[in-house]
Parts: C-alpha cells; structure tokens; sequence
C-alpha cells in the first residue's frame, strides 16, 4: 500500500466553532492535544496555526482557548442560540460581569433590604 492518506476538512456549515489569530498563534497545537473530540489537527507547516477539521463536532468546552499560553490566539466562537447576552453590573464598582465567568467578583454579602 504505497496510496497516501490525505485528511480534508468537512464541508462549510454554518457554524465556525474558533477562529485563530495568526498574529499570535505560533502553532505550539496545546489546543489540538487538549480537545476532547478531535475538532483540529496539526498543520503540516511548523509554526503554522492548526486546521479545524471538523467544526460541528465541537463541544464548546473552551479547552483549547483555556490550554493555550498566547491570550488571544484562539477565540472560542458559540453559535448563537449558546450566546450569553444578559450581563450583570455591580452599582458599587459598575464592572460587568456574566455568571459563570473565569474570575467574578466577590458575592454581595450586604443583607437584603426590608
């Protein structure tokens, strides 16, 4: 069997489960070894980032933006019906923030009023 075997991706769907930035990538491809579901492969040129192949098979777990050492590199991009759109303000601060966030501010412990 001397055929080559050749990986190719799926068809476009509508979905694009990350968008990579080329200005930070340097395809170190911690993203590809930390996805559960083997979404990207290695791109064959070294210091290129990594292909996804598979798109709609992502979990939107956020592994690979969460692995990786370049802040920015990957964006996780979840498709519209996943999207938080309610964020929360703090009156005493006025910083936003989501529930579920990586680092929230600390919990109000004042008492309710009444």
């Amino acid at each position: 069997m001397s055929d080559k075997l050749y990986i190719i991706p799926n068809p476009p769907t509508p979905n694009k489960a990350v968008e990579f930035n080329p200005d930070i990538c340097i395809g170190c491809n911690l993203c590809v070894n930390v996805c559960p579901t083997d979404v990207m492969m290695p791109n064959p040129q070294k210091g290129k980032q990594p292909i996804v192949v598979y798109p709609e098979e992502c979990w939107y777990c956020a592994g690979c933006v969460e692995e990786c050492p370049y802040p920015g590199a990957i964006t996780m991009l979840h498709p519209t019906q996943q999207r938080i759109s309610v964020n929360w303000k703090r009156k005493e601060t006025g910083k936003y923030f989501r529930l579920g966030m990586k680092n929230p501010p600390p919990p109000n412990t004042r008492p309710p009023s009444g």
